[in-house]
């Protein structure tokens, strides 16, 4: 029977909701899509996969979850935040239990497609649930909390992998994905138990209603304004989408094939950016929540320009640290924020909607990263040039931040 939300002694059931979505996103993203980079090498050789397999592999994953956020929010409506992020999660497990006993690049394929559209239908609704459980100025932390399973799949993949490896040999990938999909089996269930769409139907308030202020009285933006809105927050995703990428997706090659590291110490390297990412979501939208949604966009594209610019100049070693650690603090801020802005524009009621339209403009940029910059590689025979255009866009999207309009009052 599903637990019914109360207030458990002092702790608001809002925290359950949050660290449920944790977990979502651990599996989901943190194991679902961020683990596969360690895993392709050993996929590779059992399965006689060439490079442009493994690629379409992981593409399929990226066209599986554009499909899910864009139709994520209609059947969030239609069928409820829990039963999607339930179903959603079911799919993710069933699909990487698939994956761990592939034997072919075809089977993988629509496998690990099938990850990629359940990754999509679980996250977006998920972080929805951020503007029905907390008051706007909680939005940010609570989202930031969230995304901390991004930085703990990392850390998880991280360890585990090499250890699984080092006793089953080759067939230690099969093994590791059967983890993972048995992993988000267990999140499933719990999430089935714990999840809930608005606090107001079992008696509660957002988290932090007493204290909000709600301020003066604003004319809410037309149904024009807001579309606007959507699509100009979108664009500042898809921003972050391509830059983020590139930077997660070649700095362990660019370390080992341009910087001469050990491929032990690039993979050091992967393991801190990991455990850094675990405050991002949380510094960053708490910051957003005290200084807003704009000026915490501002502050992150403006650290992540930094960090690209110090791989792109011939720097001495330690700039790398340095580029490593500011990515590290800020690299999943934006999801947070964008989740909280997303609430704060267009309202509880919508916000689901509306994240996952900002997040298939995002996916679109996530795709077109890679592209961009191995093309920029080749062209140029480094990847100097792909971490300038990085840097580029960055300003590009404090541009876009820069005009944004004042959220509207509205009653948490």
């Amino acid at each position: 029977m599903p637990l019914v939300p109360r207030r458990v002694s002092s702790l608001h059931y809002a925290w359950f909701i949050a660290f449920t979505g944790i977990g979502t996103i651990l599996v989901s993203l943190g194991l679902g899509r961020f683990a596969l980079g360690m895993l392709l090498p050993s996929m590779g050789t059992t399965l006689n996969l060439s490079y442009g397999e493994m690629g379409l592999i992981s593409t399929t994953n990226f066209l599986g979850y554009l499909i899910a956020v864009l139709v994520a929010g209609r059947m969030a409506a239609r069928w409820g935040a829990r039963a999607l992020i339930t179903a959603a999660l079911i799919l993710i497990g069933l699909s990487l239990l698939a994956v761990s006993q592939a034997h072919g690049a075809i089977a993988a394929m629509v496998s690990y497609g099938l990850t990629g559209l359940g990754s999509g239908a679980a996250t977006v609704p998920v972080m929805g649930l951020v503007s029905h459980w907390f008051a706007p100025h909680w939005r940010g932390k609570a989202a930031g909390l969230m995304v901390t399973g991004n930085g703990l799949g990392i850390m998880a993949s991280g360890l585990l992998i090499p250890w699984v490896n080092s006793h089953w040999g080759a067939a230690g990938w099969r093994i590791s994905w059967l983890v993972f999909g048995s992993a988000a089996l267990l999140v499933a269930v719990w999430a089935g138990l714990v999840l809930r769409g608005a606090p107001q139907q079992h008696g509660l308030q957002p988290l932090g209603h007493r204290e909000t202020h709600t301020g003066p009285t604003v004319t809410p933006p037309t149904p024009r304004q807001e579309r606007r809105l959507v699509w100009q927050l979108g664009g500042i995703y898809a921003l972050f989408g391509i830059t983020y990428v590139i930077y997660v997706t070649f700095i362990v090659t660019t370390l080992i094939q341009e910087r001469g590291f050990s491929e032990s110490a690039a993979g050091i390297f992967w393991f801190w950016l990991g455990f850094l990412s675990l405050f991002s979501g949380p510094i960053f939208g708490s910051l957003s929540d005290h200084l807003g949604r704009r000026i915490g966009l501002i502050v992150v594209f403006a650290l992540q320009g930094v960090a690209y610019l110090l791989v792109a100049a011939p720097l001495p070693t330690p700039w790398l640290y340095l580029s490593i650690g500011l990515f590290g603090l800020c690299a999943w801020s934006i999801p947070s924020i964008m989740a909280a802005a997303a609430g704060d524009y267009l309202g509880p009621q919508h916000a689901v909607a509306a994240f996952g339209t900002m997040t298939f403009i995002f996916g679109i940029g996530q795709m077109l990263g890679p592209v961009l910059a191995g093309w920029l590689a080749e062209a140029s025979g480094s990847f100097t040039s792909s971490y300038g255009l990085a840097a580029a866009l960055a300003v590009v999207a404090i541009g876009l931040t820069w005009p944004l309009p004042r959220p509207v009052s509205r009653k948490s």
